[in-house]
């Protein structure tokens, strides 16, 4: 009774969220995290329990309760009858599935400072749930990220054992007591699952932040270069960037399957650093985002091959072939092909030219 008078004074001055106690995992630490970043909730207390009647005086619940009505803020997805899925996906929703479906957006637009109905914000909703959320949904609903008979059938045997070092491992990890804090530092459960929490959601917000200042800017810089590639090259093989450390792979991906094209991009080119006289890099394009296999390696002959030695293979091919010949200052090409150097935009942008008339 006197529990229940408590939550009950905590509702009136602020919503009162409440998830299941005992062993906790990565999806309710993380869907407590994501409601605390909105206003109305960045204050709201926590109740860990079963009990129905605590539940009943919290404003907002999740993983626990059995039901799933967004009208009264519960987000549980135990129930035998739950089948939500995030939009235009296949994995049905945990907690911080459904948390993040339906307040997820309101979070980015707050970190972007952006409207809710941005376009940019749903650019952001929409990959920080693929690239994050939803792994965390499969974790704890048991679904591989690969078909297990499929699998079984192909013989392919793991090389080594991974599956400690997730973030949902680590999560289920610190449901014990850490050896490394100080005697005087809480080791309850409430206070492990705070911590559990600050950590996922930490980790969340840094994908949030490098997707919004990094991977989004990165999205206009490479949208611009693809649409005018045919500027810098007629093939249309070649993309140009301004400056390095752009994450482009992705991105290149989409615009080309946006085109519907069966022409390729082969080179990007971009400088090594911003200070005027800079090297120039030339990178294959893989054939798909997580390949070492490039599209259109650089020619056999100049891989391994650096500086002077590269100069000289380079100006031989080109007296033999009666094509132009490339510029000297060649710095490197790797001994796979997939990248090389020269000392100028010209150089690198002649020696990406060639490779993509082999």
């Amino acid at each position: 009774m006197a529990d229940e008078t408590i939550a009950k004074k905590i509702k009136t001055s602020s919503p009162l969220i409440g998830t299941h106690n005992g062993h906790f995992h990565a999806d309710e630490a993380l869907a407590v995290y994501l409601l605390r970043q909105l206003p109305t909730y960045d204050s709201s207390p926590l109740v860990r329990t079963r009990d129905p009647a605590q539940l009943a005086t919290c404003h907002t619940v999740v993983d626990v309760g059995g039901e799933y009505d967004p009208a009264t803020n519960r987000y549980d997805h135990h129930q035998r009858s739950f089948s939500t899925t995030f939009p235009d996906h296949h994995t049905k929703l945990s907690s911080a599935g459904l948390v993040y479906m339906h307040f997820g957006r309101a979070i980015i637009a707050q970190h972007t400072s952006l409207p809710l109905d941005h376009e940019d914000v749903t650019l952001l909703y929409k990959k920080l749930y693929t690239d994050f959320i939803e792994a965390i949904d499969a974790n704890d609903n048991g679904i591989s990220a690969y078909d297990p008979a499929a699998l079984a059938a192909s013989n392919i045997e793991k090389r080594f054992k991974d599956g400690s070092i997730t973030i949902t491992s680590v999560v289920g990890d610190m449901n014990s007591p850490d050896p490394t804090c100080s005697p005087s530092e809480p080791q309850d459960e409430d206070s492990l699952f705070s911590k559990a929490s600050t950590f996922i959601g930490n980790v969340f917000t840094r994908k949030l932040h490098h997707a919004s200042s990094s991977w989004l800017p990165a999205r206009t810089t490479v949208g611009n270069a693809y649409r005018s590639r045919r500027e810098a090259h007629p093939s249309g093989r070649i993309l140009v960037l301004p400056q390095g450390g752009v994450p482009w792979k992705e991105h290149l991906y989409n615009f080309e399957q946006e085109a519907s094209s069966d022409e390729q991009v082969y080179y990007i080119l971009y400088p090594e650093s911003a200070n005027e006289g800079s090297k120039w890099r030339v990178q294959c394009v893989p054939v798909s985002e997580g390949s070492f296999e490039s599209r259109k390696p650089l020619p056999e002959t100049w891989r391994g091959v650096r500086d002077a030695d590269l100069d000289g293979v380079m100006a031989t091919e080109a007296e033999s072939s009666g094509k132009p010949k490339i510029p000297e200052g060649a710095v490197f090409v790797h001994a796979s092909g997939f990248i090389g150097g020269h000392q100028t935009k010209e150089g690198a942008f002649a020696m990406a030219a060639r490779g993509a008339e082999q």
